[in-house]
């Protein structure tokens, strides 16, 4: 049985989107950020760095455990452990890579930035200002490429726009603004959304 371990983020979505996409399986277990729930000394024994989220799977290739944490591993894990949502021509691997990673260390850790950049005690208006041009500029990027292909890295639906929709559900809901603007953006997101299985994965 797999057992997850996350909060409504950004990454902690990630996987539960991975999760449900994949039809794989699980226990979720909610983690309160806010109170220090992945601080513990429980959470830390899975995973040191005290972040969201962790999975557990007791039945792990060849029957061994598997605790791995990290929200883009934890997709690449179900992925391969499902068999859905990965590119079948190892020729088209590369860009869902390529792809799967600029949605995953570009996006989340800006939206972070902006945030912790906006709640400081002292004001940093030209810093979260530059940060959240950078991320309008990252959603237009992706508004271009979605304007010339279906998905975020091909014609195929792939685990990389689970990891973009994540990201851009994250920004959406906290700075709509950001996101705004971008026609072929908001096509693909609102046919990721009509998805059954992330409808599941929003209910937290």
């Amino acid at each position: 049985m797999i057992e997850l371990y996350a909060a409504g983020t950004s990454n902690g979505m990630r996987a539960r989107i991975a999760l449900e996409e994949c039809g794989l399986a699980y226990r979720f277990h909610a983690v309160d950020l806010a109170k220090g729930e992945n601080r513990t000394p429980q959470f830390l024994a899975m995973n040191p760095f005290g972040a969201i989220p962790v999975l557990k799977d007791s039945d792990g290739p060849g029957g061994k455990p598997v605790l791995i944490s990290q929200s883009t591993a934890i997709l690449l894990y179900c992925a391969e452990k499902s068999g859905r949502h990965l590119p079948q021509d190892p020729a088209a691997r590369p860009a869902m890579l390529e792809a799967l990673m600029r949605a995953s260390t570009d996006l989340t850790p800006m939206f972070g930035a902006v945030t912790l950049a906006s709640r400081m005690k002292e004001s940093h208006p030209a810093t979260v200002a530059e940060f959240k041009s950078r991320m309008q500029g990252q959603f237009k990027t992706w508004d271009g490429i979605l304007a010339a292909q279906r998905y975020a890295a091909s014609a195929e639906l792939t685990i990389a726009d689970l990891s973009l929709y994540a990201g851009y559900w994250r920004t959406k809901g906290a700075l709509p603004e950001l996101v705004a603007g971008n026609p072929n953006l908001e096509r693909w997101a609102g046919e990721m959304a009509a998805r059954p299985a992330i409808q599941r994965a929003l209910k937290l």
